[in-house]
């Protein structure tokens, strides 16, 4: 595996894609520690300050999705501060209307019908910034309203307002630039699948999770080696954790890579004087066909209520005490894992077509050894994806509730919990799968090792990266050569205001 690594920058067309990623990567970074214009930043480096000192914030397990997909800028009320969360949902929206609308349906299976279907969702995307980045712009004139910056309204009492000249100006430009924000990061992130390694859009969460990871080792070290007293059996809790989270990583890779191989039998037909068919191939149906999609949405159904209803009622202390109940006490557990189960049987329900995939077999002479062509096939197909369904949304459960029973019984922070379990760790587990596997892939076709000596790595998404190109050489060393003059920019404005 070593040598995999080295081999990698012995490929020209390889090495400009990884530093093209890496570029887009600090870019976005940057863009998610610059502040909204008209937000003061004495006030959010206060209330950032008091945070690390050890306050509680009673969302923060409804939270954690959204930092995910925001990278902290929401709590930092940054310019990329909506991140790319108004995008995944607009892809989402149009994906199930695809499955949905038949009109839709067969629009995406016509030539130039995909690329209409994503003109739709970038003009979604941008309906779903105008209004979530105006709600947002709405909640910094009382910071209470917004369940992202908890305990934010007692850092103003002594501080001053976190918009001093909040007003028609300030949310006008607060709302264009959180829209544009966002649109841009979509723009990288294809730019990314193009032009780079692994897929963009996922690329972004990735990188947002690993963000969290230094603070993560930080409280870890603080919690069991740091404080006063610590001994032996703390040290033997901090190596069982990591020996849990390496458990929970392999166990996350078996599910992320685990499928039910059906056999596809084609029949022999002779066209000319050439034989076709006869052989046999293997259908490949996921255990995990969902992903994250179910967390996603049930995560989704029970934080939006609790936003709402902080954004409405921030002065009723009953209605924040009952929405502080529906995401964290234990019906948000039961809710949850309810929910989960409901989304993965839905989401196969939608995406996943027993009666279509028959029905081509058919057409294409393929069937499967014991079953009649036709709806005894699909019959087969549907009952052996529901079992399949029900041990991947039985997992998913058990990996989503383990990290909130760990934060529970450990007292630990959910920034460090989530490590083991949630959707964190899965979209982290498979964005890395799939890196790697196009990373082998250009590797195989050098004629160079893989990372494995036996097989091949199989990622979350099974598309090869066809008709994009390497980001040009001059473009890549321009784009490092900008951010080094930034990098020094920051230093010297860092040492200055130190002084």
């Amino acid at each position: 595996m070593i040598s995999a690594f080295v081999n990698i920058f012995k490929i020209p067309e390889l090495r400009q894609r990884i530093f093209f990623t890496l570029a887009m990567v600090v870019i976005v970074r940057i863009g998610y520690a610059i502040t909204l214009p008209g937000v003061n930043p004495d006030v959010l480096q206060a209330w950032i300050d008091s945070r690390a000192d050890g306050s509680e914030d009673p969302f923060e397990a409804a939270t954690a999705l959204l930092n995910i997909f925001t990278g902290g800028g929401l709590q930092n009320c940054a310019i990329f501060a909506l991140g790319i969360m108004p995008y995944i949902s607009a892809s989402i929206m149009m994906q199930l209307l695809t499955a949905v609308v038949p009109s839709i349906s067969k629009l995406s299976r016509e030539d130039g019908g995909r690329q209409k279907i994503n003109q739709w969702t970038r003009f979604v995307t941008v309906a779903l910034c105008l209004l979530q980045g105006y709600l947002l712009a709405r909640s910094l004139e009382n910071p209470g309203q917004n369940i992202f910056l908890p305990g934010l309204e007692e850092i103003i009492k002594t501080h001053g307002p976190l918009v001093p000249g909040f007003g028609l100006g300030f949310m006008i430009s607060a709302v264009l630039t959180m829209t544009a924000g966002s649109m841009f990061i979509m723009w990288l992130g294809e730019q990314i699948t193009e032009r780079g390694i692994g897929n963009g859009i996922s690329l972004m969460i990735c990188i947002n999770i690993v963000a969290e990871l230094p603070g993560a080792l930080v409280q870890v070290w603080k919690v069991y080696i740091g404080k006063p007293g610590a001994g032996a059996m703390e040290a033997l809790t901090l190596l069982g954790l990591l020996l849990l989270m390496i458990a929970v990583i392999a166990a996350i890779i078996s599910l992320t890579q685990a499928q039910r191989r059906i056999a596809i039998q084609y029949a022999k037909r002779i066209v000319g004087r050439k034989m076709y068919g006869g052989q046999t191939q293997y259908m490949p149906l996921k255990v995990n066909y969902a992903g994250v999609m179910p967390i996603i949405f049930a995560q989704a159904i029970l934080m939006f209520p609790a936003q709402i209803i902080g954004f409405m009622f921030p002065q009723h202390q009953q209605v924040q005490q009952w929405a502080q109940w529906l995401t964290s006490g234990p019906p948000y557990v039961i809710i949850s894992a309810a929910l989960i189960f409901f989304f993965s049987y839905f989401w196969v329900a939608t995406m996943f077509q027993p009666n279509q995939i028959a029905e081509d077999l058919k057409k294409s002479g393929g069937y499967i050894p014991g079953k009649q062509p036709g709806k005894a096939t699909a019959q087969f197909l549907d009952f052996t994806m529901s079992r399949l369904t029900f041990a991947g949304a039985s997992f998913l459960t058990l990996i989503y509730v383990f990290p909130i029973l760990l934060q529970k019984q450990l007292n630990l922070n959910f920034t460090v919990s989530q490590f083991f379990g949630g959707t964190s760790i899965l979209i982290l587990v498979g964005v890395v799968l799939d890196m790697m596997r196009q990373v082998e892939t250009h590797l195989l076709q050098r004629h160079y090792d893989g990372f494995l000596r036996k097989g091949k790595i199989r990622g979350r998404f099974d598309r090869p990266q066809s008709g994009s190109h390497a980001a040009n050489p001059k473009l890549v060393v321009t784009l490092w050569t900008v951010i080094a003059i930034i990098a020094l920019i920051g230093v010297s404005f860092a040492i200055f205001h130190g002084q």
